[in-house]
């Protein structure tokens, strides 16, 4: 049975969409759900699916091996980066190579790098008039959304598309293609 652990930072909708979706695979399985925000609705959802979540501070996580030695512990297949803020430390990547996976809302290498996530990406994306966006899923490396692209999936965007009406529309392509995703992942590796 290979093992997930999910990074969340906030409301959790990606990571109830994984617990569900394996929760009845006999392959693969969420074992754990860990968030740097004591204050996240993700705490709530794992509660009600009874599935294990921590939250930790910038401290656990960056300057001692308290967030590294929980992994360990758990030994996961695939390290999930799913809403996840905080950019994730080299000496714990360095533990699981080629195992850290992140969801980003928007086709990289466009709308990228530090300070673009969720709404902030998707108004860039509304300001600069673009015609089509989507989601890509990537490798973590030590460097914000540069990791190489396992998949991407693209949507159309409107002229009279806000904001909010891309974010609904990233979210539908995430709903439907990331746990497919890392399915496909956990499938392939021994």
């Amino acid at each position: 049975m290979k093992r997930i652990v999910i990074f969340a930072s906030g409301s959790g909708t990606n990571a109830e969409n994984l617990i569900k979706f394996f929760r009845d695979k006999d392959h693969a399985s969420v074992v754990l759900v860990l968030t740097n925000n004591p204050h996240a609705m993700v705490l709530d959802r794992c509660k009600q699916l009874q599935i294990s979540a921590l939250s930790f501070n910038k401290t656990a996580f960056t300057k001692t091996n308290d967030v590294l030695n929980i992994l360990k512990a758990t030994q996961p297949d695939l390290i999930i980066l799913a809403g996840f803020l905080w950019k994730f430390p080299e000496f714990i990547l360095n533990q699981f190579p080629n195992k850290v996976i992140n969801v980003h809302p928007a086709l990289l290498p466009k709308f990228g790098g530090k300070g673009m996530y969720g709404m902030h990406v998707h108004e860039a994306v509304v300001a600069n008039n673009e015609t089509e966006t989507g989601i890509t899923i990537h490798y973590v490396n030590e460097h914000y959304d540069e990791g190489a692209i396992i998949f991407q999936a693209k949507c159309e965007v409107s002229p009279k598309d806000s904001a909010e009406d891309v974010a609904t529309k990233i979210h539908q392509l995430e709903m439907e293609h990331f746990p497919k995703v890392v399915e496909k992942l956990l499938l392939n590796t021994n």
